[in-house]
C-alpha cells in the first residue's frame, strides 16, 4: 500500500473526517432514497473488508474462503447468547475468539504453502466450514440457520443503552468500526506491518533477513480471521440470525471483489470504498434489474484488467498528485504477486 505522511499518527485527519461524515449518515440517508439499515451493513462489511485486506493487501496472502470466519463469528455470537450468556460483550468476545481459533487451526495447516496452493487450501477449508454449518443441524440449524438472535443492550456498567432500533445500532457499530480502523492503521504501519509488506514482496528474502515467515503468516491469518469473526458477530446481531450462506464460496468472493475494486492493494481505505460501491450498487442497480451482479462483475473485470490500483488509487492520483502510472504499476505488481501469475 502507498506510504502515508500520517503513518506515525494514532488518529489521522482522514479518520476524523470519516468519523464526522459517518456520524451524520442517519440524518440524510433516507433523503437520498436509501434506507437506514444500509449504513449498518456498510460499517459491518467495512470491518470485514479491512480485516481481509490485512491479509491480502498488506501480507499478499490470498484467501478465497474467508467467509468461513465471518460465518463462524456469526454462529458463535448466536450460540454464546443462547447457551452461555446473553450479554453483548460476552457474545462479541465469543465471536472474536471463535474466528481467531478457526483461523489459527487453518493457518497451522496452510502457512507453509505459497501462491496458488495456499489459495486453493483456503477454499478447501472454507468449504469444510460451510459444510459443517449445513450438516450440524442440532447446533447450527442447518439450512434454516440460527434464529431468534437478540440485540443485547450496550452495558457500560454505569449505564446501559438499547440498540434494538437501527439508528442506535448504527452508532454502536460505528464505534466498533472506528476502533478497528485505528487498530489496523497502527498495525499496518508498525514494524509488524512492515514485515508483512516484506513477505508480500518476497517470502524468500524475508526469510533470509531472519524473519520467521511462517509465524508471521500464521499470526496475520489468525488476526484477520478474528476480526472477520467480530464482523460476523455484529452481522448476526444486526440480522437477528445466522445463516450458512455467508460462509459459501460466492459470498467469500464478494469481499475479494470489494477489496480489489476499492483499491485495497494500494490504499488502506480501498476496502471501505469497495464496500460502499458494492452495497450501493446492489441496492440502486438491484432496484432496476435482478442482474445487478452482472454489471458489478463487469466493473470488477475492467478494474482488474485496466485499473489494478482500484478506485482509491485513481482518487489518490487525481487529488494528491500521485503518479498514476506508478500507482498502476504497483497495483499490477501487487495483484500478480498475490496470484503468483
Amino acid at each position: 500500500m502507498t506510504p502515508s505522511p500520517h503513518a506515525a499518527r494514532l488518529v489521522t485527519p482522514m479518520m476524523l473526517a470519516l468519523g464526522v461524515v459517518l456520524a451524520t449518515v442517519p440524518l440524510w440517508i433516507t433523503k437520498i432514497g436509501l434506507y437506514p439499515y444500509l449504513g449498518v451493513e456498510i460499517l459491518i462489511w467495512s470491518i470485514y473488508a479491512l480485516a481481509y485486506n490485512l491479509l491480502l493487501g498488506t501480507a499478499g496472502l490470498p484467501s478465497f474462503g474467508h467467509g468461513a470466519y465471518f460465518g463462524v463469528g456469526a454462529y458463535a455470537f448466536g450460540l454464546t447468547q443462547l447457551h452461555v450468556a446473553p450479554g453483548l460483550w460476552v457474545c462479541l468476545t465469543g465471536a472474536l475468539l471463535a474466528g481467531a481459533l478457526a483461523g489459527l487451526v487453518v493457518a497451522a495447516f496452510i502457512s507453509h504453502r505459497r501462491g496458488i496452493y495456499y489459495a486453493f487450501m483456503t477454499i478447501a477449508f472454507g468449504q469444510i466450514f460451510w459444510f459443517m454449518a449445513m450438516k450440524l443441524r442440532d447446533l447450527t440449524g442447518g439450512e434454516d440457520g440460527l434464529l431468534k438472535i437478540a440485540r443485547p443492550p450496550v452495558d457500560l456498567g454505569i449505564a446501559a443503552f438499547d440498540i434494538t432500533d437501527n439508528v442506535s445500532l448504527f452508532y454502536f457499530v460505528l464505534a466498533a468500526f472506528l476502533v478497528v480502523v485505528v487498530g489496523l492503521w497502527r498495525l499496518t504501519h508498525s514494524p509488524f506491518g512492515r514485515v508483512l509488506s516484506a513477505i508480500r514482496q518476497s517470502e524468500t528474502r524475508a526469510a533470509h533477513l531472519g524473519y520467521h515467515v511462517r509465524v508471521y503468516k500464521m499470526s496475520v491469518f489468525t488476526l484477520s480471521a478474528a476480526l472477520s469473526g467480530l464482523a460476523g458477530g455484529l452481522f448476526a446481531m444486526a440480522q437477528n440470525s445466522a445463516f450458512p450462506d455467508v460462509m459459501s464460496l460466492h459470498h467469500s468472493g464478494y469481499v475479494v471483489m470489494m477489496v480489489l475494486v476499492g483499491g485495497g492493494l494500494v490504499s488502506f481505505w480501498g476496502p471501505v470504498v469497495g464496500v460502499v460501491v458494492f452495497l450501493v450498487a446492489r441496492d440502486v442497480i438491484g432496484a432496476v434489474t435482478n442482474t445487478w451482479m452482472l454489471w458489478f462483475g463487469l466493473l470488477f473485470i475492467l478494474v482488474v484488467l485496466f485499473r489494478p490500483e482500484g478506485i482509491a488509487g485513481a482518487w489518490q492520483a487525481a487529488t494528491k498528485g500521485v503518479d498514476l502510472k506508478r500507482l498502476r504499476l504497483r497495483g499490477s505488481a501487487a495483484l500478480a504477486q498475490v496470484l503468483k501469475v
